[in-house]
């Protein structure tokens, strides 16, 4: 961006140079053409006066252009960068940037940057041609060459304390902005889902709230920019009046000519200009200071995980033990674990096995912060009810990277009982998949999830809640085949789930942040008192091991 900013700079300066000058021609022609009434000298400063205008226009317009290309540039590449940082943060992305943070960051902010870019040119034009100003009127008057001096910084410094407010008003109405687009970014996601349980009326109520805040947020920062615009007018125009006043009283004194006269009109009017381009350059850089900030956040968050990433130890071949000091989990190698855990830790559980949280967690003895996040990644993989499906075909959402065929995608399917899905579409795996998904309900887009996570073939799978929003007979499919499938593999499931349950060789029982209990589902039920109110609370089924006929209905969604 060095080029074309220091291109924009130089034709800024040559566009209001130029207008500098101009009162300097008109000086000179009024007095060694116009009063002596020699005609030839009037036609030669007219025609410097068309070559300065021909040089304003020209240099104008390649500004403005160039000016926009710099606008544009800075705004796409905010967004260039964001995006590529957002690659390489991965799946780690969701759990610590808002969606409405980065909608936010990819309109708003890129655009109020870009501004900043755009005001560069005519800024530096403005700075030169005051300079020069002020020097012609210090030859011309030294009173009002100093006075210019001492008023021109105390205007801009007025003009600077205005934008205080501004600036701390923007930071807070952006920060509600970021969190209302992420609110109605959740309603949208959860649309079907809201109409379905008729909680639309609830989250418009929870939305009209949050957005009336953000119009007072709004009425308070075009307040500040009220004053400013305010500023803008009454300070100039204290000046032109000032500068005019003095021309007057040196015109009737006699100590300047009528060219002179005619000059510090011109130059009143002149300062008006360069007096806004410094107050919209504040703004626009005030504004951008505030956006800057948020990209900033963004960009500083590190690639790599907090537990992933900063070693580069090499994991030995094959099945390895799988260890969360944190809770003192051991998920011995290829073994089928289920874990019970409340709704939060089981999650917190699972961003810690994959390396997305802090926590001390080992693979095959080594700690994950002395694995590369590529070798994290290829190792183990979580799946939660945070994983999505993309805009493309079917098949590409299963195997990104097209390295299985279709006998191995439709196994894959099989296993997540999702053969069905397919099925129902017409065109199969090459049917289209819209945004997130949306075509599909909710235990719809469990299984294909599930399914993509088997066709991955990863040496330790983690998912949380693989059938919260399946019917039980599916539930009961998805377990059978999901074990057989992985025999061999390490495979972790975060549920509370009874027919789950029932297929784990081992289930472990996290109490209060801790194991407290492992064992078979039945001897668990049998000896561990907390295990059966656990399972109660979660699924209704009651201590003797009866479950609910309501329960079925009470954990899930139907599809």
């Amino acid at each position: 961006m060095a080029r074309p900013l220091s291109a924009a700079a130089f034709l800024g300066l040559l566009w209001l140079g130029s207008q500098a000058l101009v009162p300097v021609v008109i000086r000179e022609a009024v007095d060694e053409g116009l009063v002596p009434g020699d005609m030839g000298t009037v036609l030669v400063w007219s025609a410097v006066l068309l070559g300065l205008g021909l040089v304003q226009a020209v240099s104008g317009m390649f500004r403005r252009r160039l000016s926009m290309h710099n606008a544009l540039s800075a705004g796409f590449r905010t967004v260039q960068l964001v995006t590529a940082h957002a690659d390489r943060l991965g799946a780690g992305l969701e759990r610590r940037v808002d969606d409405g943070e980065l909608v936010s960051v990819g309109t708003s902010d890129m655009t109020t940057i870009g501004n900043a870019f755009d005001v560069v040119g005519r800024a530096f034009g403005a700075v030169v041609s005051t300079i020069l100003v002020a020097a012609i009127l210090l030859d011309q008057s030294p009173w009002l060459g100093l006075l210019l001096i001492v008023l021109l910084p105390a205007i801009i410094l007025t003009m600077g304390y205005t934008l205080r407010p501004l600036h701390r008003r923007q930071s807070a109405y952006r920060d509600l902005q970021g969190e209302l687009t992420s609110r109605l970014t959740d309603v949208v996601t959860g649309l079907r889902v809201l109409r379905g349980v008729g909680g639309e009326t609830s989250f418009a109520r929870s939305y009209r709230e949050r957005s009336q805040r953000v119009r007072a947020a709004g009425s308070e920062v075009a307040g500040a920019e009220a004053l400013i615009r305010a500023a803008q007018v009454l300070l100039p125009g204290l000046l032109v009046g000032v500068v005019t006043w003095i021309g007057a009283r040196a015109a009737l004194s006699g100590t300047v000519t009528p060219g002179e006269l005619v000059a510090f009109y011109a130059y009143a009017a002149f300062l008006v200009e360069p007096l806004a381009i410094f107050t919209d350059t504040a703004d626009r850089f005030a504004r951008a200071h505030v956006a800057a900030r948020r990209v900033i956040a963004v960009l500083a968050l590190p690639t790599t995980s907090p537990d992933a990433g900063g070693g580069d130890t090499p994991v030995p071949v094959g099945a390895h033990d799988l260890v969360d000091e944190h809770t003192g989990l051991v998920v011995p190698a290829g073994s089928f674990l289920v874990v019970v855990a409340p709704p939060a830790e089981g999650v917190s559980l699972a961003d810690r096995l994959g390396g997305y949280a802090g926590g001390s967690v080992r693979y095959a003895g080594l700690p994950l912060r002395e694995m590369r996040t590529e070798q994290v990644r290829r190792h183990i993989l979580v799946v939660d009810n945070r994983s999505r499906l993309f805009r493309g075909n079917l098949r590409d959402n299963l195997d990104p990277h097209r390295a299985a065929g279709d006998d191995d995608v439709l196994a894959a399917l099989r296993v997540a009982a999702a053969e069905d899905v397919v099925e129902s579409l017409p065109e199969g795996l090459d049917a289209v998949v819209t945004a997130d998904g949306s075509r599909f309900s909710g235990g719809q887009r469990q299984r294909l999830v599930l399914a993509r996570a088997v066709l991955a073939d990863p040496d330790v799978l983690v998912v949380v809640d693989p059938t919260s929003a399946v019917d039980a007979h599916t539930e009961n499919r998805v377990g059978h085949r999901l074990r057989a499938a992985r025999a061999g593999r390490t495979t972790v499931l975060v549920s509370s789930s009874p027919l789950l349950l029932e297929r784990a060789e081992r289930v472990a029982f996290v109490h209060d942040g801790s194991v407290v209990a492992t064992g078979s589902h039945r001897d668990l039920l049998a000896a561990d008192p907390r295990y059966r109110l656990a399972i109660q609370r979660e699924t209704g089924e009651d201590p003797a091991g009866d479950a609910s006929p309501t329960a079925p209905f009470a954990r899930r969604s139907a599809e």
